[in-house]
C-alpha cells in the first residue's frame, strides 16, 4: 500500500481528495494537515467523511511530514507550495501539485500574474498533469503540476481542432461558466448565498483571470503557434461544475460530421472523456461528482464558426479526481483505479 498524505486538507480539494482515496485499493492515507482544524478528525470537519476517513489533522511542517508518508498531496494555495514542494523532492518524495506554482514553464510568466517566485529551478522538472496530453511523461515524474479547472475543460475541448489545424487560433472566444466552489472555503462576501444564489455574474473581466496565462500556455502548444485568448468567467448559483464555451473560425469546407469524427477518435480510448452524440451537447449535471469531462461541438453554419462545448466537475476532473488520476500514473497503478464512480445524478 502506498502511504499517501494530503497537505492543506481542509478546503474543498481537500476533503474530495479524502472521499476519493477513502476507497482506493491501492493507497492508505496516513496524514491530513490543517492549521486551522489541527487535533480535529477529518469527519468532524466534514462530516460526509464519518466512518470513512477518521484521520486527525495535524499542523506539520515539511521536515515532518516526510517520515509519514511516501506521496503527497500539496492541496495548498498559491506561494505556500513553492517553498513546500522542493523539501518533499528532496527527502526523495512524489507530488501532484494543486497549486499554479509549478503549471506556468516561464518563470518570468508565472511573477507577472501572481508572485515572485522561490523554487523556480523546479519549474522545469515539473510535468503538466493533463493526461490526455501528457500521459507519458506523467509516468515518470515526480513533481506533476495539476491543471486548473477552467485550463482543464478548455483545452481538452479544444485539442483535437487545434493539433488538426482546423481552427484559426488568433481569433478564440472563450467564456466559462463555474460554480461557488471554485472561489475556495474562505468566507467571501461575494460567494455568500444571498450574494449568489438566483444571479448569474461575470467575474475577472478584460483579460484578467489568472488561468489565462496556464491556458494560452498549453493551446499554443497544441497550435505549434502563439496563442492568445479572450476569456470571460462567470460565476453561477450551482456548488459544482464548470462549463465552458469556446468560439472559433473553422477552416472553409470542414462539415460538422467530420468534425465530430475527429472528436470521436480522438478521445474513444480515454476513460474520462466522453464525447456527447451528435446532436446533444453536455451539462455539469451530467458529470457532476466524477472524474468525467464531457464534449460536444456545433457548427455555426451562418457565420462558420465551430462552437466547443465542454463539461467538467470543477473539485474532480477540474482538481482533486484529475490529481489521483496523476498520482494512478505515477505510481503504476491502473489510471482508472478509484475514478470509476459515474457521476451524481440528480
Amino acid at each position: 500500500m502506498l502511504k499517501v498524505g494530503i497537505i492543506g486538507a481542509s478546503g474543498y480539494t481537500g476533503v474530495e481528495l479524502a472521499r476519493i482515496l477513502s476507497t482506493h485499493p491501492e493507497v492508505e492515507l496516513t496524514v491530513a494537515t490543517s492549521r486551522q482544524y489541527a487535533g480535529k478528525s477529518l469527519s468532524e470537519v466534514f462530516p460526509n467523511l464519518r466512518k470513512r476517513v477518521d484521520l486527525v489533522c495535524e499542523n506539520l511542517g515539511p521536515e515532518e511530514l516526510v517520515e509519514r508518508a511516501d506521496f503527497f498531496f500539496a492541496a495548498v494555495p498559491h506561494k505556500t507550495a513553492m517553498d513546500l514542494v522542493p523539501v518533499l523532492l528532496k527527502a526523495g518524495k512524489k507530488v501532484v501539485d494543486l497549486s499554479a506554482d509549478f503549471r506556468i514553464r516561464d518563470a518570468a510568466v508565472y511573477e507577472e500574474w501572481y508572485q515572485p517566485h522561490s523554487s523556480p529551478e523546479f519549474i522545469a522538472e515539473a510535468v503538466y498533469g493533463l493526461p490526455e496530453l501528457y500521459r507519458d511523461q506523467v509516468k515518470e515524474a515526480r513533481l506533476t503540476a495539476n491543471p486548473g479547472c477552467y485550463p482543464t475543460s478548455i483545452t481538452l475541448g479544444l485539442a483535437p481542432l487545434l493539433r488538426e489545424g482546423l481552427i484559426d487560433p488568433a481569433h478564440l472566444i472563450i467564456d466559462s461558466k463555474s460554480g461557488t466552489s471554485g472561489a475556495g472555503r474562505s468566507a467571501a462576501v461575494g460567494t455568500l448565498f444571498c450574494e449568489v444564489t438566483d444571479g448569474f455574474r461575470a467575474y475577472k473581466v478584460g483579460g484578467t483571470h489568472r488561468h489565462i496565462p496556464e491556458i494560452e500556455q498549453e493551446l499554443s502548444v497544441l497550435a505549434d503557434t502563439p496563442v492568445t485568448i479572450s476569456f470571460t468567467p462567470h460565476l453561477l448559483p450551482i456548488s459544482r461544475g464548470i462549463l465552458s464555451t469556446m468560439y472559433a473560425p473553422l477552416q472553409e469546407g470542414t462539415s460538422e460530421e467530420a468534425i465530430q469524427a475527429l472528436y470521436e477518435k480522438t478521445y474513444a480510448a480515454e476513460p474520462f472523456v466522453r464525447v456527447c452524440p451528435a446532436g446533444s451537447f453536455p451539462a455539469t449535471q451530467h458529470v457532476r461528482g466524477s472524474n468525467c469531462c464531457d464534449i460536444g461541438i456545433k457548427v455555426d453554419q451562418r457565420t462558420g464558426r465551430i462552437i466547443v462545448m465542454s463539461a467538467i466537475d470543477n473539485v474532480a476532473k477540474g482538481a482533486s479526481g484529475q490529481a489521483v488520476q496523476n498520482m494512478n500514473l505515477m505510481n503504476g497503478f491502473a489510471e482508472t483505479c478509484g475514478l470509476m464512480g459515474a457521476p451524481f445524478f440528480p
